[in-house]
């Protein structure tokens, strides 16, 4: 991994590229001191960040859900292109926009470059050992309880890492949050994908968990070559019990789960086939 960053903020109409070391928001952001935001991770493959605008309509929803000032998607692309002028295009990236409350005057938008972390790497090549946790709310709560923001990528993801980090301390790679009644929801940073019977599945979002880009590719590219999709309520048992399971995400791409609360599991060699569809 290149040690390599980029930054670049919105000031005065413009995007702006700054020193990556540079300060950019205050102490006083609500960002920093509330989690009082949103954000996107979108890859930067080849110089290019192909699937920029799939990030932009959810960051947008966001945005909306959270009350935010909305910042055009003009004014996405110029920050993002600032970000990435003049990146290794042998070096895959994540490009982060970040969209904050600010001071209490001025909302904070900017963007964020680094390296794919060799982890990321790892993971995508390898898979992951996944542990399921509850979240401890019932299935529907978050349908009816907008301010609890399900469908929204915040930046409050202090459960998340959390969780990320109970399933680091117990050998496992990463996590599927169950609710409260043992249904499948998302992990921290993934969707959950499962292939049974000639079909692919995916939860409901009336549960609250955020629509994966990543996932609604697939199952496009999936219906057009014929493989079967369907969003399904799902438990951890169908997951022990499906061919293959995966987790997608915008930067990880597809990881195939080779284990599952410590039981290995295989893919029914379907895992070069999801990456195949995700590569189109």
């Amino acid at each position: 991994m290149v040690d390599q960053r980029a930054v670049a903020v919105w000031r005065d109409g413009a995007a702006v590229r700054v020193p990556a070391a540079q300060p950019v928001v205050t102490a006083f952001d609500a960002g920093l001191a509330r989690g009082d935001g949103v954000f996107e991770s979108v890859l930067v493959d080849d110089g290019a960040t192909p699937r920029l605008a799939d990030h932009l309509v959810r960051l947008q929803r966001s945005t909306r859900l959270l009350d935010l000032p909305p910042v055009p998607d003009d004014a996405w692309r110029a920050l993002v292109a600032a970000a990435t002028e003049g990146w290794p295009a042998d070096v895959e990236g994540v490009c982060r926009l970040f969209l904050t409350r600010g001071d209490g005057t001025t909302p904070t938008a900017l963007a964020l470059l680094a390296p794919v972390g060799d982890d990321v790497l790892r993971q995508r090549r390898d898979g992951v050992a996944v542990v399921a946790l509850t979240y401890g709310l019932a299935a529907d709560v978050r349908a009816g309880a907008p301010w609890l923001l399900g469908g929204a990528k915040t930046l409050s993801y202090a459960v998340n890492m959390a969780a990320q980090r109970h399933a680091h301390a117990v050998g496992a790679d990463d996590v599927v949050f169950t609710s409260a009644e043992g249904r499948l929801l998302e992990g921290p940073t993934s969707t959950v994908v499962w292939a049974t019977g000639g079909t692919l599945h995916t939860p409901p979002l009336d549960t609250g968990i955020l629509a994966g880009t990543t996932q609604a590719r697939l199952f496009a590219a999936a219906e057009a070559d014929g493989w079967p999709t369907a969003v399904t309520p799902g438990t951890v048992a169908d997951l022990h019990a499906a061919d293959a399971v995966w987790l997608l995400s915008g930067i990880r791409g597809a990881a195939a789960v080779t284990a599952l609360d410590g039981t290995p599991r295989g893919d029914a060699g379907l895992t070069p086939r999801v990456q195949e569809l995700l590569a189109r």
